[in-house]
């Protein structure tokens, strides 16, 4: 028949959200460089295109979810799914890989310059004192590894058809996350070197600091899906949203156990402990 579908794609209508979420994009972009240069009107325009950006996950998600349950992710419109988000943590294990280039580069191979700046040694000769890697930065991996399990326990309960624990693996996961950040945060305010002075301030807190605004999305998605979960939108068979959220949490956590290692351990190592 004319017009029949026989094939297990599912061809998108045209739609107007990517074009919206680019602008807005854009937008963000541009009320962030305007605000760095202390210009007029860069904070109103870069929440403007949060804004933006806010609603266009929303609603384009929104009709992803949509389609879900309407039949059109098929086995191999999921499949494809897999591979999107495979590529997506790839090129965020690449991102990482950025600050850790820096981090190693600026600690074992200085310029000339650098020499004089940092005095011969890491950290820096301007660094009188460093974060103790066995206080808090241990009870952060700690309860990241927690996390990871709680999740791992949810995953399996929802492939099992339990949802009361897939309910509360999640909430014990979120709590967690914001257990995570709350410490961070406090870690950073209490910090013996600030952001910005030195080689070894901006790495550290770049590195740290995109880490946890990456923990921070994790918590936001898993509190997505456990909304998701409470509306009986996963099956057993059908959960790739979870999935996604799943492999993007292990991912931060294995993210975590490098910087821990690579940053607070080894970066530290003979340095003075505040």
């Amino acid at each position: 028949m004319s017009g029949a579908k026989n094939h297990d794609y599912h061809i998108l209508p045209p739609d107007i959200w990517p074009f919206i979420g680019a602008f807005s994009a854009l937008t963000m972009f541009t009320g962030l460089v305007f605000w760095m240069h202390k210009m007029p009107g860069g904070v109103g325009i870069g929440l403007a295109g949060v804004f933006g950006v806010g609603l266009t996950m929303f609603s384009w998600w929104g009709k992803v979810i949509k389609e879900a349950h309407e039949g059109h992710h098929t086995p191999v419109v999921q499949l494809h799914q897999r591979y999107g988000m495979i590529l997506f943590l790839a090129s965020e294990v690449m991102f990482f890989v950025g600050w850790f280039w820096a981090f190693f580069d600026f600690s074992l191979f200085p310029s000339k310059i650098a020499v004089d700046v940092i005095g011969g040694t890491w950290p820096p000769k301007a660094i009188t004192s460093v974060i103790n890697a066995f206080d808090l930065p241990l009870l952060n991996t700690l309860i990241l590894l927690c996390s990871g399990t709680t999740l791992t326990w949810a995953h399996h309960a929802l492939i099992h058809g339990n949802r009361t624990d897939l309910k509360r693996g999640l909430i014990a996961t979120i709590v967690l996350g914001l257990l995570f950040s709350s410490i961070q945060a406090y870690e950073y305010m209490h910090a013996p070197f600030a952001f910005g002075k030195n080689t070894y301030g901006s790495s550290f807190y770049m590195a740290t600091g995109f880490h946890g605004f990456h923990v921070i999305v994790g918590t936001i998605f898993l509190l997505v899906c456990l909304i998701r979960a409470l509306r009986m939108d996963f099956t057993p068979r059908q959960h790739f949203g979870f999935e996604a959220a799943a492999w993007y949490w292990h991912f931060v956590d294995v993210v975590w156990l490098f910087l821990f290692v690579a940053i607070y351990v080894w970066g530290n190592w003979g340095a003075v402990i505040e």
